[in-house]
């Protein structure tokens, strides 16, 4: 399967969704569950362990709240630091966030008086592995604001990160960090690998890529990629 740019990746999502009638939901729950499993093999064995999912308020983070739910239900030990605020979740995100507030997960609101974004690394510094769900493919350009220093602050814990999809900051049809990036163990990455991976200076940011199957076709995903061509 050749690399996927960020308008094929849309692309083949869009399709799945319209054109397939797989709910949105449903993905997020293949790409968090499949996250989950990958988590659980880099610790070799997750029960007992600690895990931080950092979580952004788009889909990237509604992965991570499924990823959350998951190794919680394996006998991790799971918090969930929300970078963004709660209020900014919609849709399929929305929807992950309240079955894990429903499940009674750890939750953490950061950039509060109480838990500023600045003290974030700090808060990591105590788990096994901190999980990236904070940005996706989407993402172009030099990160700014709370989200950048979120991601200077998880560089900063020291811990092993597993990023989903894509490290937040690299540029997917680039493989550029054109700011602050996480640099990550292991990015689990759905469907296929991206474009900015074949850039060897991405392998600094991705280290190990595993590329997981989320319930799309292989012949749709090589059709449409083909057709980005």
């Amino acid at each position: 399967m050749r690399s996927l740019t960020r308008d094929q990746t849309r692309a083949i999502d869009r399709f799945a969704i319209e054109r397939l009638g797989v709910p949105g939901v449903v993905l997020m729950e293949n790409a968090g569950r499949l996250c989950a499993d990958a988590v659980g093999d880099f610790l070799h064995g997750p029960a007992g362990r600690k895990v931080a999912i950092c979580a952004g308020a788009g889909n990237n983070g509604g992965d991570g709240f499924v990823v959350a739910r998951h190794l919680s239900m394996r006998g991790v030990a799971v918090a969930v630091f929300l970078v963004s605020p709660s209020d900014k979740l919609s849709g399929d995100a929305e929807i992950n966030y309240r079955i894990a507030r429903n499940l009674g997960l750890d939750i953490r609101e950061v950039g509060s008086a109480e838990l500023p974004m600045s003290n974030l690394s700090k808060m990591l510094a105590g788990f096994d592995v901190v999980v990236d769900a904070i940005g996706g493919t989407g993402i172009r350009g030099a990160l700014r604001g709370d989200i950048a220093v979120a991601v200077e602050q998880i560089n900063a814990a020291d811990r092993p990160v597993v990023a989903v999809d894509i490290p937040t900051g690299l540029d997917c049809d680039t493989g550029r960090a054109e700011g602050p990036t996480v640099r990550a163990k292991l990015t689990v990455t759905m469907v296929a690998r991206k474009k900015g991976f074949d850039a060897p200076a991405s392998a600094e940011f991705t280290g190990e890529v595993r590329v997981v199957d989320i319930g799309i076709p292989a012949e749709v995903v090589a059709r449409l990629a083909g057709e980005g061509q």
